[in-house]
């Protein structure tokens, strides 16, 4: 009988040394900063600067707040200046450069009939690629992948000014790599898939076993950007982040009707998960969800600016001992007077939850929902949400407005 994806990769993990090359030390991946409070406290001053600078020019027709919109979307000229992109990163994934050193590929040919030895002009055949590559898309297309999408190193997927949509079939992975940046797509109704061989460089292909059917499936990476993306309707997560993957950052994504969201950490026993540092910024997290937004596990998470409209059983959870720091949120709670709660400790007794450092600074709590903080600076934290979380809440509209898959034309700004 098949095993799944996750629990034969978590029996490889334990097992395997793996080579600095793939941006991995001794089986974690490479990246993690020292001072993640550092990153923390610089995500927001970029926050702050960006709006401050709004507010000073009112005749701004393109300014958003938004440092990562701001940083490019302004400038008419964004298809001939694509790798810009790489320089408008934030967070814990902000020095993810994706293809910025290669050569721009395009993808022409939307089918993907063989795994193993894909066609030129194919999406697969870019993704495999050793080179660092800038892939982008000849014009509209659906790609329904027959198996795993399986991203070497150093590469960026940018579908503006296209219509793309990866759906129908299998989905994204990110394994034992570095520098991807995936922006601009829409990723949904993914499968499982596996029980096949696939080509993950052009020297090597392998047998998969049965995938989860995630979204976005993260394992053992570092330094990952995925922004502006329409994620929805997947069989397992819409965004997957397990096996010491770190400097990661998720920003500007629309996700809508699903249930599991984001799973950030493998297992409660895998602790090697303690350093996975990941920014959760300016995403929608819209109509049909259910929980998971994320559920984190071990390490640190920052959840900064999201817009939060829909939840029907909570929205952050967690379990053994993450560390979450939620600042600038809008959480609209559900009608359901059951379902108020943000946060959900998953599986742990109150004696030991407590003591988890959960910190709210500056949310927006509307229609009866609330944050439990936990940890050491809990009290101190969730004073200043009330006096914060006005100013907060004054742009999150702005913020989020072009979550989710842009419609890019060429000649005019994004």
């Amino acid at each position: 009988m098949a095993i799944s994806r996750s629990s034969a990769f978590a029996l490889l993990a334990f097992l395997l040394v793996l080579p600095t090359e793939h941006g991995l030390e001794d089986g974690v991946a490479v990246g993690a900063v020292d001072d993640p409070e550092l990153i923390s406290s610089q995500v927001a001053m970029q926050i702050k600067n960006s709006t401050a600078r709004l507010s000073e020019d009112d005749s701004s027709t393109c300014g958003t707040g938004n440092p990562v919109d701001d940083c490019w979307r302004c400038d008419p000229k964004w298809h001939r200046h694509r790798k810009n992109l790489a320089e408008c990163g934030i967070g814990f994934g902000r020095n993810a450069i994706g293809g910025r050193k290669g050569r721009l590929y395009h993808v022409t040919d939307p089918s993907d009939d063989d795994p193993v030895n894909p066609r030129p002009g194919t999406l697969r055949y870019g993704v495999i690629q050793d080179e660092p590559l800038w892939i982008v898309f000849q014009g509209d297309m659906v790609i329904t992948l027959s198996q795993e999408l399986i991203v070497n190193s150093f590469k960026t997927i940018d579908g503006r000014g296209a219509d793309v949509h990866i759906a129908n079939g299998a989905c994204i992975t990110i394994q034992f790599v570095t520098n991807i940046i995936i922006h601009g797509l829409h990723i949904h109704d993914c499968k499982p898939t596996g029980n096949a061989m696939v080509r993950s460089s052009p020297s090597h292909y392998g047998w998969r076993t049965i995938a989860d059917g995630d979204g976005i499936s993260i394992f053992g990476s570092s330094h990952i950007w995925v922004d502006h993306n329409s994620l929805s309707n997947c069989t397992d997560g819409l965004i997957d982040a397990i096996i010491g993957s770190t400097s990661i950052t998720i920003s500007n994504n629309y996700f809508t009707n699903h249930n599991e969201v984001m799973l950030l950490g493998h297992s409660d026993s895998y602790k090697k998960d303690k350093v996975m540092q990941v920014t959760i910024a300016f995403n929608h997290f819209g109509e049909g969800l259910i929980q998971r937004m994320p559920r984190c596990r071990h390490g640190y998470f920052h959840v900064v600016n999201n817009d939060y409209t829909h939840w029907e059983m909570y929205a952050i959870g967690g379990s053994a001992n993450p560390t979450i720091n939620s600042q600038g949120n809008r959480y609209l709670a559900p009608k359901n007077p059951f379902a108020k709660e943000v946060t959900k400790r998953v599986g742990t007794p109150k004696e030991e939850w407590k003591e988890w450092n959960w910190r709210s600074e500056g949310d927006l709590l509307e229609n009866g929902a609330y944050f439990t903080p936990s940890g050491a600076a809990s009290t101190s934290s969730y004073s200043k949400a009330s006096s914060l979380g006005a100013k907060s809440s004054s742009i999150i509209d702005s913020l989020t407005a072009g979550a989710g898959a842009l419609k890019c034309r060429k000649g005019y700004a994004c």
